[in-house]
This record gives C-alpha cells, sequence and structure tokens, in this order.
C-alpha cells in the first residue's frame, strides 16, 4: 500500500514537471516568434533612475548625479575605420589601435567610451556635425561627480561605469540610492537622499592635517577620527593614502584600502586605558593600590621559567593615575595580575574589542581578543598594555564613548539620515546606547588620570589645547613583520586617543600613524601633536567655551522695533539717528524740501530741531 502510494506521487511529480517544461518551452517559442507572451499584457522594462545624492549633516553635496554622453559606435555603419579611430583617438586620449581592435572585434553596437567630458563632447559634436565620424553617436549616460574630490572618499565611496555602487556607502547604501523598480512606466525614478554625520569643512580641516603629517613623516598610512563624544556620529574620518573617485585611474591597492575599518595592530599603550578601567570596575584594584617598577615585571611561570616584560623606565611605587600618566608597563601587567582571565576578558568584550562596529562600511575587520583558553602565561599582563590583542581604529573609538558617557558604550554612525526625493523621513539615526560597560564613578576616574597625561612629566603634553583640559592617552608599538611573523625593527604604530574638555567630554578624537619614517616613531611626538592640532580648529568651530572666557546665549532671533519718523509740524523734529529708508516718503513732501545727502543714519541737519516751520522752507540731512 505504502509502496503504491510512493509510486503514485513519483508519477504526479514527474508529469508536473513535464507540464511545466512544455509551458516553458512553448513560451519561449513564441516570444521568439515576435508574440507578446502569455498572460503578459505589456513589455518589462527598467525605467530611468537618478541615483540618489550622498550630503554632509548640514547638507553640502558629497556626490551627485551628472549626465554624460558616451562615445558609441554601430560598426556596420563605421566605413572609414582608420581615420575614424585617429579622430576619435586624438579626442579620448585612446591609442589609435585600440579603437581599430574594438572595431573588428564586433560585428554590431560597441562603446568607444564611456562618460566623456564635456570638453571631449564638444570635440566629438564638431567632428559629427562636418560628417567625418560616419557611424559614431553620442549615447547619453547617467554618472556620478564627486564635488569635495578625494575629501572623506573612504566614507562616500564611488560608482562604476553603470552607476552601481562599488564601495563604502555608495556599495552599502545602493539600494536606498537607486531603487531596484522594474515596470512598463519610463518615468524617471529618483533616488534617496543619503544625509551623513560628517560635517565637510572639519573633515577638510583634519584631512590637511593629516596630508601634512602623511608627508612629514613618510608614514605608509595617517588615521585620524573625529566623534561626538555624546552621540557617537563621526564628524571626520581621515585616512591617508585616498584617492579622488572621479578618477577611477588613481585607484589601486594602498589608495582603496580604507584602514580604520580593516588594519589591524596592536594599540599599544594607549589600550591601557581601557584595561585599568576594566581592573577598577572588577574592583580589584583601588586608586590608592600601588604597584612597585624597576623597570620591568616579573613572573615565575609554573615551570620554573621567569616572565619578563620591559618597562620604559623604573618608576618605583606607582597608583592607577601614574600607569597611565608615565605609560608603566610593569604597573599595569602587576595590577592584572589580581584579575582571572575570565573576568578580564569579559571587561575588554564589554568595551567592543574583538567584534565589529557594526558601522555600514564595508570590509570591516572584527579585531582579535583571543578567548582565555588559548592563553599563555604572559598574555594577560601583555593584553593590559595592548599587546596579544589586535584592533580597528574605530574599535577604539567606539570603546572611547564609554568613557565619555558614564560608561554607556554608543553606537558609532556615519549615516545621519535617509530622506526621500521630496524631504519625507525615511529613517533617522540617533544616539544609540548598547549597553552599560564601567560604572560612572569609574568612567570620571579614568578622564581624571588621562587628563593627568597631557600635565607635565606625562607623555601626551603635546596634545594640550590651550584654555581646555584634555584627557589624552599615548600609544607606541611594534608592528608584525608579515615576512617573518615577528616584531619589526622598523615598522611601529604611533596613536593618541583624546577626549575634551574633560569634566564633559563633547569631541573624541583617534590618532593613528602607521609607519612612520621621520625622526621617531613615538606616539607622544608624532601622534599627540595631531590631537592639539585638530583641537585648536575644533574648539572655535564647535563653540567649545575655553577655561576663563565669558560665554553668552542666546536664543537665536532678534526683534527689531519699527522705526517711526517724528512728525513735521509746526517745528522741526530731531531726525538724527534715523535711517534713510524711513525718511523717504519725506520727499514727497509739497509744502517743505528735504534734500538727503548721503547714505546710512542721519549725523547732522539743517536747520536745527525746534525751527518753526515755514512754507517753501529747505530741511538738508546729512547721512554717513
Amino acid at each position: 500500500m505504502t509502496e503504491n502510494l510512493r509510486n503514485r506521487r513519483f508519477r504526479i511529480v514527474v508529469i508536473s514537471l513535464g507540464v511545466c517544461s512544455l509551458i516553458i518551452l512553448l513560451q519561449f517559442g513564441y516570444i521568439m516568434l515576435g508574440g507578446e507572451g502569455i498572460g503578459i499584457d505589456s513589455q518589462i522594462s527598467l525605467p530611468p533612475v537618478e541615483r540618489g545624492p550622498i550630503l554632509d549633516r548640514n547638507g553640502r553635496i558629497l556626490a551627485i548625479q551628472t549626465k554624460l554622453n558616451s562615445v558609441s559606435a554601430w560598426v556596420p555603419h563605421v566605413t572609414q575605420r582608420e581615420e575614424t579611430s585617429r579622430i576619435l583617438g586624438e579626442i579620448l586620449s585612446i591609442p589609435e589601435e585600440q579603437i581599430l581592435e574594438k572595431f573588428k572585434n564586433s560585428t554590431g553596437f560597441v562603446f568607444i567610451k564611456r562618460k566623456i567630458s564635456p570638453t571631449e563632447n564638444s570635440k566629438v559634436l564638431a567632428q559629427l556635425s562636418e560628417g567625418k565620424l560616419e557611424g559614431i553617436s553620442l549615447v547619453p549616460e547617467f554618472g556620478r561627480n564627486y564635488p569635495a574630490k578625494s575629501t572623506a572618499s573612504h566614507v562616500i565611496g564611488y560608482v562604476g561605469v553603470d552607476n552601481i555602487g562599488l564601495d563604502a556607502l555608495e556599495y552599502t547604501f545602493n539600494q536606498e540610492l537607486t531603487p531596484p523598480v522594474i515596470g512598463s512606466s519610463q518615468e524617471m525614478v529618483y533616488g534617496n537622499q543619503l544625509f551623513l554625520t560628517i560635517d565637510l569643512p572639519l573633515q577638510e580641516a583634519v584631512e590637511k592635517i593629516a596630508e601634512d603629517t602623511f608627508r612629514e613623516n613618510k608614514a605608509s598610512s595617517v588615521m585620524i577620527i573625529v566623534a561626538s563624544a555624546k552621540t557617537g556620529d563621526i564628524l571626520a574620518y581621515t585616512s591617508l593614502p585616498n584617492y579622488d573617485p572621479n578618477n577611477l585611474s588613481s585607484l589601486n591597492p594602498s589608495t582603496m584600502k580604507n584602514k580604520p575599518i580593516s588594519l589591524l595592530y596592536e594599540p599599544g599603550s594607549v589600550f591601557k586605558v581601557f584595561s585599568m578601567a576594566s581592573l577598577l570596575e572588577l574592583g580589584v584594584v583601588q586608586e590608592e593600590d600601588t604597584f612597585f617598577c624597576n623597570g620591568y615585571y616579573e613572573k615565575q611561570a609554573p615551570d620554573g621559567k621567569l616572565v619578563r616584560i620591559n618597562c620604559l623606565g623604573r618608576h618605583g611605587n606607582v597608583n592607577v593615575r601614574d600607569i597611565l600618566k608615565y605609560s608603566c608597563n610593569a604597573g599595569a601587567a602587576y595590577a592584572s595580575d589580581r584579575a582571572s582571565s575570565e573576568a578580564f576578558y569579559r571587561m575588554l568584550k564589554l568595551f567592543g574589542f574583538g567584534e565589529a562596529t557594526g558601522i555600514p562600511l564595508n570590509g570591516e575587520e572584527t579585531g582579535t581578543l583571543r578567548p582565555p583558553r588559548t592563553w599563555s602565561i604572559r598574555s594577560k599582563p601583555t593584553i593590559a598594555i595592548g599587546q596579544e590583542v589586535a584592533v580597528t581604529a574605530i574599535q577604539m573609538v567606539k570603546a572611547a564613548t564609554a568613557l565619555a558617557n558614564e560608561g554607556m558604550l554608543l553606537q558609532p554612525h556615519i549615516v545621519k539620515k535617509i530622506l526621500t526625493p521630496d524631504g519625507k523621513l525615511v529613517k533617522e539615526y540617533t544616539r544609540e546606547p548598547i549597553h552599560q560597560v564601567i560604572s560612572p564613578s569609574t568612567a570620571r576616574k579614568i578622564l581624571e588620570y588621562m587628563a593627568s597625561v597631557t600635565e607635565p612629566g606625562g607623555t601626551a603634553t603635546r596634545a594640550q589645547i590651550p584654555g581646555i583640559r584634555v584627557s589624552a592617552k599615548t600609544g607606541t608599538a611594534q608592528m608584525v613583520d608579515p615576512q617573518t611573523g615577528k616584531y619589526s625593527d622598523t615598522a611601529f604604530i604611533a596613536s593618541c586617543l583624546a577626549l575634551f574638555p574633560t569634566d564633559s567630554p563633547q569631541v573624541i578624537v583617534y590618532a593613528v600613524v602607521e609607519s612612520p619614517k621621520g625622526d621617531s616613531y613615538f606616539g607622544g611626538r608624532i601622534a599627540a601633536p595631531l590631537i592639539q592640532k585638530v583641537g585648536e580648529f575644533l574648539v572655535p568651530y564647535l563653540g567649545i567655551p575655553r577655561e576663563g572666557e565669558q560665554v553668552y546665549s542666546h536664543p537665536g532671533t532678534l526683534t527689531v522695533p519699527r522705526v517711526t519718523v517724528p512728525p513735521l509740524d509746526h517745528t522741526v523734529p530731531d531726525f538724527t539717528g534715523l535711517p534713510k529708508k524711513a525718511l523717504l516718503p519725506l520727499l514727497s513732501r509739497k509744502d517743505v524740501k528735504v534734500i538727503l545727502n548721503g547714505s546710512g543714519w542721519v549725523y547732522k541737519q539743517t536747520p536745527p530741531p525746534g525751527t518753526p516751520v515755514k512754507p517753501g522752507m529747505e530741511i538738508v540731512l546729512e547721512l554717513r
């Protein structure tokens, strides 16, 4: 019975598949013979789509749609192939042989060059009008223009010749910018508007600072990220080398790499900020506890071998504040011994290390924070000083939001909102708390300890901003040589993390210089000055008050009183201080003659106020 049922079902399935295949074959044959297809009322086609613009947080254009012509050929009509190739080669800067090859290898329609410049377009039109390019035509196509050129290129990305996003936000928000609409209508479809958190004038200023450092230090790369401390909005995102998305020929592996999300490196001593915050939060270290540094950390392994981690100096007894101020490796390592590996690991995970931030840029790395079961006896103290852990620059900025928000970790945002073509809100990205990492008291302590790093004796004195208390931490870390798998003697990461003002951080700035080859490779010498330079621009630009400055608040509106002209009846009134516009009606008086000399406001008049008015008298008002 069961076997018969199974055979019956099998026959039904086979018959159904055969019927479906037959219908498809009949449909295909009908269409090929010129029919319209079964059940199809109208031909499906792609309507023209205008890709939406990308704008900064204040509406300044970063990417916009353009309409450019492409040079095409209908090969059967190209009768003078050599001459046509010569003319087009000169205009389009293409080798003549390359154009001839296209003619030989094509039997119908072929593009010679897509999306030509206005100058090239004018020259081709001139040749067409003279009848010299038989079989050649200009085909209008949509293109993309980036007015800011290379500015924020690693955030914006670029599109291909078909106007499809290929990198960064052009890629990750491709569907929002170019809606996938298919239908019979040929009306233009408009994409949404993408507003970023980036502030264009700030971005340009930060890139200029980064370019100077990139050039002076002969660095492999320079990264500077500026974020709003209270919201997580990325205000500036700089990664050098960069590229001009208007000129895709500038793309190469070095310029295309979006390093703030993809370059993995050991952060070095900057990581001590999060190590010490974790140990304080766990309660295994108190702010008054001290650890002795005689130039190194030493611990005996179960097998009798000594584990030693060198320090940059002999700091004596150090507390948590001193560990950060003097960047004491030994103190940080000894402090980490008080926590279990599992608890220490759990705290660092809460800061977001070892996982992607979720920022909507393609190619983000997760970083490396190995689970405790894989640690050696030296792993915990080594991680505490920023080694045996790999991070990205964007991870460091995200972790810093917990310090600025009383222990609450925030999601970093690079997109502010999406609007429809007619300005209706599609989606808005607002402040997004993730979870509590440390207590408010721990966050405040760490900020205070970091402020001491910028004071005399600290490693970040070059990050000082006059009139602003800055909480900062520098780092210098050896990079791993990919050839040997060991630490390089010539490649270093110099970095500095800063939050300011200390009492209520408004801004997070993180600067990283990869493999500098100038006079120094120390974070305190080449990365800390970047904080100071960026800060000097940020403070007035964002209206952050300096200590001692008087701050005035204003509602943003002014009420201007209505100007009234005193009556000119029996005596001449006092016209002093009145504007010219208010006096113009006096020129139409028939009983007296009013003369206005100059423009502005009345400062002198003849006759003086109080003079009796007589018919036909002359009143002269001097203005300036």
